[in-house]
C-alpha cells in the first residue's frame, strides 16, 4: 500500500521558518514527481512546489525565492523547506506523488498544518 507521510507543520512567527518532510513508499517514489500543496479555508487546494524526478523544480510565485524544495532519493523522502514565512502561508500543506502514463498515480498524504501567527 502506497503511503505518504508528512511531518514538520507547527505554529511559527511572521518571518520564521519550518521544514516540512514528507517521506513515501520507495516502490515509488523514484518515478514520481513530487509536490507540496496547500489548501486553506474557503480556497482550492493550489500547488505551492513541485520537483521531478530528475529535479526539476517548480514554484508557485507567491513562494519564490522563500521555499525551496528538495528530494533525497536513498531516503525516499521530499522536503519542504519554507522561510521568510508570512500570515498568508498559514494553510494545510499536502504532499503529492505523480506520475502521468499508462502506468501513473496519483497519491495525497493527509497533511500537516502551518500556522504563521505571531
Amino acid at each position: 500500500q502506497v503511503q505518504l507521510v508528512e511531518s514538520g507543520g507547527g505554529l511559527v512567527q511572521p518571518g520564521g521558518s519550518l521544514r516540512l518532510s514528507c517521506a513515501a513508499s520507495r516502490s515509488i517514489f523514484s518515478a514520481s514527481t513530487m509536490g507540496w500543496y496547500r489548501r486553506t479555508p474557503g480556497k482550492q487546494r493550489e500547488l505551492v512546489a513541485s520537483i521531478t524526478n530528475e529535479g526539476i523544480t517548480n514554484y508557485s510565485d507567491s513562494v519564490k525565492g522563500r521555499f525551496t524544495v528538495s528530494r533525497d532519493n536513498a531516503e525516499s523522502t521530499v522536503y519542504l523547506q519554507m522561510n521568510s514565512l508570512k500570515p498568508e502561508d498559514t494553510a494545510v500543506y499536502y504532499c503529492n506523488s505523480r506520475k502521468v502514463g499508462l502506468i501513473g498515480w496519483d497519491h495525497w498524504g493527509q497533511g500537516t498544518r502551518v500556522t504563521v501567527s505571531s
